[in-house]
């Protein structure tokens, strides 16, 4: 990847809950990045504020592990077209509701897709029946679908499961992207919506962009979790720490000390660790597509670049 480095680029592991919301950063010293400790978001409404001060004059690069589009079916089901104008219209008719998760069958629209409100009688079909499709399939994006190597990744309108995806997905659109890209002439920009990601760094753009752990880790070298491993176990996450640290050093990025701890002790004991560890893998793997290593991966597909967008160095 040719073009200016940005000076910052950051991961953030996201979640509903504050204390399970994770930042890790690197940043561009010389010509060489360094990677500090994974650090507790306690702010997100000021998160890109902050990040674009850091960088300042320079350009950054911030990844989300929340989904950031919406399946094409349902975009055509809507009349939808473009996502970003899409974002724009959100809390104004007929949008007003979007954000309410339905409580029952009977609440479900295409203006109300977020379903259930909580767990119990509840069921997929009541969620296709409601917005009017037919399979589970039609409501995952072309990145989320399965490959060999990788299982597919959460519904984003489906809030139920150990992931929480969608109600994720809701806290980070109302905490993070709407507040980051109004006024639409601001210094934040949305990949791969607005453009390519080399030619928005070029500009000095703050760059927002989606990321996938699971996905991440396959970037790195090794296999995501589940399959032979978990990382909710410290001993686990220590001994694929291994493949970062070997990664760390193919590339020539910096670790620092307290970061260097925090992988050799599999992030600790405490049930943040696993979020903290998703935080580092996630910007490693940003740190391997902005290095040059691995495209974007985002292909030319217009109903990606408008609609559904795509995860961070993920191929297609």
């Amino acid at each position: 990847m040719g073009g200016k480095l940005p000076k910052v680029i950051a991961h953030a592991d996201w979640s509903t809950h504050p204390n399970k919301r994770w930042v890790a950063s690197a940043v561009l010293n010389g010509s060489a990045y360094t990677v500090g400790p994974p650090v507790n978001l306690v702010d997100a409404g000021r998160f890109v504020t902050t990040v674009i001060r850091q960088a300042a004059p320079g350009a950054a690069l911030i990844g989300f592990d929340f989904p950031i589009g919406l399946p094409e079916a349902y975009a055509r089901r809507t009349g939808i077209h473009s996502f970003r104008e899409f974002l724009q219209q959100l809390g104004s008719a007929p949008w007003h509701d979007f954000f309410v998760v339905a409580e029952r069958p009977l609440d479900i629209s295409l203006q109300r897709p977020f379903y259930p409100a909580r767990p119990g009688g509840t069921a997929h079909r009541h969620l296709l029946a409601g917005l009017g499709l037919d399979t589970m399939e039609q409501l995952l994006r072309r990145c989320e679908r399965p490959y060999p190597g990788r299982n597919q990744a959460s519904s984003l309108f489906w809030t139920l499961g150990p992931k929480q995806v969608g109600k994720a997905a809701i806290a980070g659109w109302q905490d993070v992207l709407l507040p980051a890209l109004r006024p639409a002439s601001g210094p934040v920009s949305l990949w791969p919506f607005d453009g390519e990601l080399r030619e928005l760094l070029d500009q000095g753009r703050c760059v927002l962009a989606e990321t996938y752990p699971a996905e991440a880790c396959l970037h790195l070298g090794f296999s995501p979790p589940g399959r032979g491993w978990s990382k909710r176990n410290p001993a686990d996450r220590c001994a694929q720490g291994e493949h970062v640290l070997r990664w760390a050093s193919q590339r020539s990025v910096g670790l620092t000390p307290p970061l260097l701890e925090s992988i050799r002790t599999g992030f600790g004991n405490s049930a943040e660790g696993e979020d903290a560890f998703d935080a580092v893998v996630g910007v490693c793997s940003m740190l391997e597509v902005v290095l040059g290593y691995r495209e974007d991966g985002a292909p030319a597909d217009p109903a990606v670049r408008d609609l559904e967008g795509w995860i961070l160095g993920q191929r297609a």
